[in-house]
């Protein structure tokens, strides 16, 4: 097997930066809040490095931003940098807290080699803006060692990858300082003079623990991984160094998510119609935002529109420290065609659940109503308002045989003051109501009258003629 190690320098930085338009110096510190453990570039050319005291950063950046690690988030973040590495490997495996493994061996004909798959990856760490050192081993430790080390290069080459290891100190090979200061005693340095030792040697002069650790660098113990696998749903955060006071803000991070969003959904093959957006402060309850879509979605620009509108319509009740887009409704696909009238999209479906969405999200969700049929043959009463559903595309129906009704029914039949002009069609006789005391008993027609207006006329058996629609 060929393991690919990515081993994230300074993850949780990358996190923050990516979700700020602003470049300002910024450090992480450790838990305690006494050592920077990360430092941003503009930050480095300040001097400022990781390792030093968190006084002397201050003394020498004035407006430093500070981040404390957090090991909830930072196990978060690594998730995420595995739910994009997945749509590439099937394998995944996690390594807190800045690390992830992908089994690549089975993958080099799918991508026509080695290279290919270390191209597409570096691609889309840069897409990312994400730093990650890559190596390459057959086994998951000897490619995590090259990676932690910087030594990692696209080749296959057992030889060269045992040259690499062989060259490491003991330290660099992440032995322990009890275990390290041992080995230099039996005159061993480097992790290649550990290997040259005969296996009886040694398992006579290591501890078990030492002994089978090495034997899983060179893979003559077994090291099984089991794979991660992804969750039934869309999660992202983004964390803001400095609180966003305006929803405007919040459209920079919140499109770099959805695009997100739109990329998990084209690779799961499905669409949502319902985001769950948290917007986090400091001193208040969290601010629930709920968007929702008339039918299935997956365009990141459609969501963007609709949260946009959604601020206008509810300003932010206090400033914003984190925002977390939740997606837990999976639609599927269907298959798009055809074009609506301006020509701006394939599908008449998605252009209509488009225009339903960004209705409702300036108007609210109950300003729009739907006219249904109803099961009577009364025309008043053929009919209903009720709110907009979310329905997937129409099927295609055959042509309908009823005959020709009106654009423009009105509220009440108008009694008819003139004779017709001209008579098309009818008589066509309606009869029923008997069943809840309001029976009709009519004979309509279509008809012309001197004016040139096309009227949809009835005589009433008792009370005589009346117009009950017009015609376009």
């Amino acid at each position: 097997m060929l393991w690919l190690y990515l081993h994230f320098p300074h993850l949780l930085l990358d996190h923050i930066r990516r979700s700020s338009e602003n470049e300002s110096a910024l450090v992480i510190v450790e838990g305690s809040g006494q050592n920077v453990i990360q430092a941003c570039p503009a930050a480095r050319d300040l001097g400022v490095t990781a390792g030093m005291r968190l006084k002397t950063a201050v003394s020498l950046v004035q407006n430093l931003d500070i981040i404390r690690a957090d090991q909830q988030q930072e196990a978060r973040i690594l998730e995420d940098q595995a739910l994009w590495l997945y749509r590439y490997a099937a394998h995944i495996v996690l390594v807190p807290p800045n690390g992830l493994l992908a089994e690549i061996g089975s993958l080099q004909r799918l991508y026509g080699g080695l290279p290919a798959v270390w191209q597409t990856v570096e691609e889309v760490l840069h897409e990312r803006q994400l730093t990650a050192w890559p190596g390459i081993g057959h086994t998951p430790l000897a490619a995590r060692l090259i990676a932690r080390n910087g030594k990692g290069a696209c080749t296959s080459d057992k030889g060269h990858i045992l040259h690499t290891l062989g060259q490491m100190p003991l330290l660099a090979a992440e032995f322990d300082g009890r275990t390290s200061t041992r080995l230099q005693r039996l005159g061993l340095n480097t992790l290649g003079e550990v290997f040259s030792l005969p296996p009886t040697e040694m398992a006579r002069r290591l501890s078990p623990e030492t002994l089978a650790y090495i034997q899983k660098i060179q893979g003559s113990r077994p090291d099984p991984k089991a794979p991660w696998q992804p969750p039934h749903y869309f999660r992202q955060q983004a964390d803001f160094v400095q609180e966003i006071e305006r929803s405007q803000g919040l459209l920079f991070p919140l499109q770099r998510i959805l695009s997100e969003l739109e990329k998990d959904l084209c690779w799961r093959q499905q669409d949502t119609d319902s985001l769950l957006l948290v917007l986090r402060h400091r001193h208040a309850e969290p601010t629930r935002l709920h968007i929702r879509t008339s039918g299935p979605e997956h365009r990141a620009e459609a969501f963007l529109n609709l949260t946009s509108l959604r601020f206008e319509q509810q300003p932010l009740q206090a400033p914003v420290i984190s925002l977390r887009l939740t997606v837990k409704r999976f639609l599927g696909r269907e298959t798009p065609g055809g074009q609506d009238l301006l020509g701006e999209s394939q599908d008449l479906n998605e252009a209509w659940h488009t225009l339903m969405s960004r209705l409702q999200a300036r108007l609210g969700d109950n300003a729009l109503k739907q006219l249904a049929p109803q099961a009577d043959h009364r025309p008043e009463r053929a009919w209903s308002a009720s709110e907009v559903r979310r329905t997937s595309r129409a099927t295609a129906t055959t042509a309908n045989p009823l005959p020709r009704r009106p654009l423009w029914l009105l509220r009440g039949p108008q009694p008819l003051t003139e004779t017709p002009k001209t008579w098309f069609t009818g008589p066509e006789r309606i009869s029923g109501g008997w069943w809840d005391g309001q029976r009709v008993h009519r004979d309509y027609y279509i008809a012309q009258l001197n004016n040139g207006q096309l009227a949809w006329v009835f005589r009433d058996v008792r009370d005589g003629w009346f117009i009950h629609g017009w015609f376009g």
